[in-house]
């Protein structure tokens, strides 16, 4: 089954924000979808994932390389791990191309659980692993 993805630019800022683990091979963000319905029609019964690799890491080929294997693990490790009300981004880094595949693929594992775990546990409204502006001391 192909992954459902993100395609227009407003769905990748939306998710800018939101919970976000760090990985040696990539950066996943998330935010749960509002709405009964995806941006393309479809009823938002599946998870939709979104990825970009930037030109710092190399020409087309470089990138096109990373945002494949980015793709393939994501066809294996979603089906079990992704929350079928989420939209996901992934930010490819340089280690996505060379690491080896079962390792990008234990990365996914961890970072879903952690967006998820960590998700569960914030306040409402809060990300995560963002500082409240407000709770910050000013001089």
């Amino acid at each position: 089954m192909p992954v459902a993805t993100l395609k227009k630019r407003a769905d990748f800022l939306r998710l800018r924000g939101g919970a976000r683990f760090a990985t040696p091979s990539f950066v996943l963000e998330t935010r749960p979808r509002s709405g009964s319905r995806n941006g393309d029609g479809a009823a938002a019964s599946s998870a939709r994932f979104g990825f970009t690799v930037t030109k710092k890491l190399g020409g087309a080929v470089v990138r096109n390389r990373i945002r494949r294997r980015l793709k393939a693990a994501v066809q294996l490790v979603a089906p079990k791990l992704a929350h079928a009300d989420h939209d996901y981004v992934l930010v490819g880094r340089a280690a996505a191309l060379d690491r080896d595949f079962s390792e990008l693929k234990k990365d996914l594992e961890r970072a879903l659980q952690r967006v998820h775990h960590a998700a569960a546990q914030a306040a409402p409204g809060l990300s995560p692993h963002r500082i409240d502006p407000s709770a910050r001391k000013r001089p």
